[in-house]
């Protein structure tokens, strides 16, 4: 799997904006530049795959200098990776916050964090489906794979199911983060298959030890 979600040793620029500094996280010139390049990268996006983007148009679009958008970023697919990533932590964290309230049985848990996810796929509907279709524009998807990869991985170390299997995590977050993926790729495959029926899809397969 291509290491395309964070780039760990980018050639050009400065790291991925997980790893900037506090300052540099709140500086209102660096925050202005950020939020300009994603949403430029999000309408050209939207418009072609991302692999077909220049770091000229980019910048253009954004209203800044290809220095700058270097002193930030590595390359336009970097920018959609970190806004796509963003977004889908954000929904995480929803997820979070509901278990903390521990108001829902596990089935409905599942549900509402399955439903979360979709709604951020088809938030971004136009890219995803560019990038699936587009074989030199998988960067995309294999993103989305890893971070589903990383987020089950996580599950499953703080999963206390008696019914877990005693095997390798790493090989059970694969599968299971490649299977969702995958059902994402049908949905965005065929217009007859709904949002809802991913979901309902995605909760029907889930192994009972997912709660």
């Amino acid at each position: 799997m291509t290491e395309l979600e964070r780039p760990r040793t980018p050639q050009r620029g400065r790291p991925a904006s997980g790893h900037r500094s506090v300052a540099e996280r709140t500086d209102p010139r660096v925050i202005r530049t950020a939020q300009a390049c994603e949403q430029a990268v999000v309408e050209l996006a939207s418009q072609r795959p991302v692999s077909q983007i220049t770091v000229a148009e980019l910048a253009a679009r954004a209203g800044v200098t290809r220095a700058t958008f270097y002193n930030h970023y590595t390359s336009p697919l970097q920018v959609l990776v970190e806004v796509l990533l963003a977004d889908l932590e954000r929904a995480h964290r929803l997820e979070e916050d509901r278990r903390a309230e521990d108001r829902y049985a596990a089935p409905e848990m599942l549900r509402l964090a399955t439903a979360d996810v979709a709604d951020h796929i088809e938030r971004f509907k136009a890219i995803y489906q560019r990038a699936v279709h587009d074989p030199a524009d998988g960067g995309v998807y294999e993103a989305l794979v890893r971070h589903f990869t990383e987020y089950a991985f996580a599950f499953l170390a703080r999963c206390t199911h008696p019914d877990l299997p005693d095997t390798g995590h790493q090989v059970i977050a694969l599968f299971v983060a490649h299977g969702f993926a995958g059902a994402i790729k049908a949905w965005l495959s065929d217009d007859t298959v709904t949002k809802a029926d991913l979901v309902d899809a995605a909760v029907a397969c889930a192994p009972v030890w997912w709660s």
